[in-house]
């Protein structure tokens, strides 16, 4: 990953944390972010990712497009290995368990969803041949965490 995008990244987890999980500027701003918090795959170490979101039945779901690339992004690497998560949105933290879904139904109906609220997750779809994972993220009760 190069430094820009690293920086970039990091500039824009910070003005979320800075302004109750909403992007003051930028191309984001007035989008539905959220942080999510990953253990990486390999190292164990904690990485933070902004990510759109869109929302079904109380639960965020995030779509790893990496912009319709040929590969999926570290993020949902870290997040099968270990699915225990940590989700930031709207100025509230909580634990989740982060569920890829495989049921074909589901998956074009919280696709279609994602990319009817942000049309260019269809241009990400048609950019590539992989089937890009849809990925429910699940509130953990505080005592299962």
């Amino acid at each position: 990953m190069s430094n820009d995008y690293n920086d970039f990244n990091r500039a824009l987890i910070a003005d979320l944390r800075a302004n109750g999980g909403k992007a003051s500027g930028g191309p984001f701003k007035g989008g539905n972010l959220l942080i999510l918090t990953t253990k990486g795959a390999k190292s164990g170490e904690p990485r933070e990712h902004p990510l759109a979101y869109s929302s079904d039945d109380g639960r965020h779901v995030v779509v790893a497009s990496k912009g319709g690339a040929p590969t999926n992004p570290a993020w949902y690497h870290n997040l099968v290995t270990h699915p225990i998560v940590t989700v930031e949105v709207d100025g509230e933290t909580y634990k989740a368990r982060a569920n890829v879904v495989d049921d074909d139904e589901e998956y074009e109906r919280l696709y279609g969803q994602h990319a009817q609220r942000m049309p260019g997750f269809n241009e990400y779809r048609q950019n590539t041949s992989r089937r890009i994972p849809v990925i429910v993220l699940e509130r953990l009760d505080e005592t299962a965490a």
